[in-house]
């Protein structure tokens, strides 16, 4: 990964995030937050998965990694650290699908 990579991936966890509106209600917060908390389950699963669909794939290929795998990969982990800023109260922004996935 070269530097600008870095640096795009940098942006789209730490720049500016579109705060949306006013805040939600407590209540519906919990809603979201639970709901919230299933869906990164969910991506723990597929991260699991796709860990070993690549590392077989890199058996196989000498060692060279599935781009697309990799990039899913570095997307999934963006889509789990905003999730977690909001699950966190460190962010009013819900994740994706409520907002775009960059």
């Amino acid at each position: 990964m070269d530097g600008n990579d870095e640096h795009n991936i940098d942006g789209r966890l730490h720049g500016d995030q579109p705060e949306m509106g006013e805040k939600d209600n407590m209540l519906m917060r919990l809603f979201f937050m639970i709901l919230i908390a299933i869906m990164i389950n969910l991506s723990q699963t597929v991260l699991a998965f796709i860990t070993v669909v690549q590392y077989v794939i890199m058996l196989v290929s000498k060692g060279e990694p599935n781009e697309r795998l990799a990039d899913f990969g570095t997307d999934l982990g963006i889509w789990i650290a905003k999730a977690a800023r909001y699950q966190t109260a460190a962010s009013n922004v819900k994740p994706w699908p409520w907002t775009d996935l960059d």
